[in-house]
């Protein structure tokens, strides 16, 4: 829809299906964010053929003088290949795959475009918060400092699970020009593949340890928790170790992803009584068993008695967080619901 830079040094590709007022906020923002910074950065909206106002939105982004690369497909694609499609599309030396109701908080977009001039990085890893309804009261604080790693191995145990969380992770696509993301469709986990591929690949990464993404909580799904992120994400992890990933590099993630990660959703899965709770355990077994970790941490979650099973599910998940270094984002989400609470009575 408008005129592109031919190489840009950062491009944000926002892949997007049916979430018209989502987008509009997104492009928005970086619309307040971006405004001094057009001749670095490309924004690129792969939309799914969605029915809804998408267009209508970014016509109205482009109007407000925006420049916006606009890519409808003729047909829904499904999630997978438009992620790969938004990454092949772009044309910066770096690529953010965006999500549509992902936003960046006040300042972000300026220290990242900082960050990526000072180095040649594999990947960027940016910290994410949740927020509900207003990102920037739900902010949890400044702080943080960036992280500059030379062992690849030593970077992915340190950002965990933020490797399977598009909007965290900034990629080099100079690294990765030869590379067609759409062979990695069909596990849901596209980014993972290239964030794994392109960190490898590098001398070094980088992670911004502070809080520069809010990530709309709870509003995402259709797939089974355990078949994508234990059964695909292991088998990704798996693939990797013909390009250099490490055994033990292999472990780190995977503890890092027990301890900080999954009880949060298994926790959730016996709240709500969703899923199949055994086929849950099956691949959970599958990949962990004989791990101590895995028998201590996790499985009291799924093999206890539903009213224990939850109280060590939520155990499990405070004491995760806190080692994971976000005790300030759990005390903001629940001063928020506190407040939330208060104000509804």
């Amino acid at each position: 829809m408008t005129e592109c830079l031919s190489s840009p040094l950062l491009s944000i590709a926002i892949p997007t299906y049916n979430r018209a007022a989502f987008l509009a906020l997104n492009l928005e923002r970086l619309s307040q964010e971006g405004l001094s910074f057009w001749d670095l950065v490309e924004v690129l909206v792969s939309d799914n053929a969605s029915s809804d106002g998408t267009q209508r939105v970014v016509s109205e982004a482009v109007a407000g003088g925006m420049p916006v690369r606009y890519v409808r497909n003729a047909e829904n694609i499904g999630s997978d290949a438009n992620i790969a499609q938004c990454f092949n599309l772009a044309m910066g030396k770096y690529v953010l795959i965006l999500g549509d109701d992902d936003l960046f908080v006040d300042g972000a977009l300026q220290l990242l475009l900082e960050q990526l001039t000072k180095g040649a990085y594999g990947v960027v890893c940016l910290r994410p918060y949740g927020f509900e309804s207003d990102f920037r009261n739900e902010y949890p604080g400044s702080g943080g400092k960036e992280k500059i790693f030379h062992d690849v191995g030593a970077f992915l145990a340190a950002i965990g699970p933020l490797i399977t969380l598009i909007s965290s992770c900034v990629i080099s696509k100079r690294l990765m020009s030869k590379v067609d993301a759409h062979q990695f469709s069909g596990d849901n986990l596209v980014q993972v593949h290239l964030v794994l591929r392109a960190a490898l690949a590098a001398r070094e990464n980088l992670f911004l340890d502070r809080y520069l993404v809010a990530c709309k909580r709870n509003n995402s799904g259709g797939y089974d928790f355990s078949q994508v992120f234990v059964s695909n994400l292991g088998a990704v992890l798996d693939s990797c170790k013909s390009l250099g990933l490490t055994e033990s590099a292999i472990l780190a993630i995977e503890n890092r992803l027990m301890v900080a990660y999954y009880p949060f959703y298994l926790l959730r899965q016996r709240l709500a009584k969703s899923g199949d709770l055994h086929a849950t355990l099956a691949r959970f077994e599958a990949r962990f068993d004989g791990r101590l970790l895995f028998k201590c941490w996790l499985l009291p979650i799924m093999r206890l008695p539903r009213p224990l099973g939850i109280i060590w599910g939520g155990l499990a998940t405070l004491f995760g967080r806190l080692l994971n270094g976000d005790l300030r984002r759990g005390m903001a989400f629940a001063r928020n619901r506190l407040f939330s609470g208060w104000r509804r009575l």
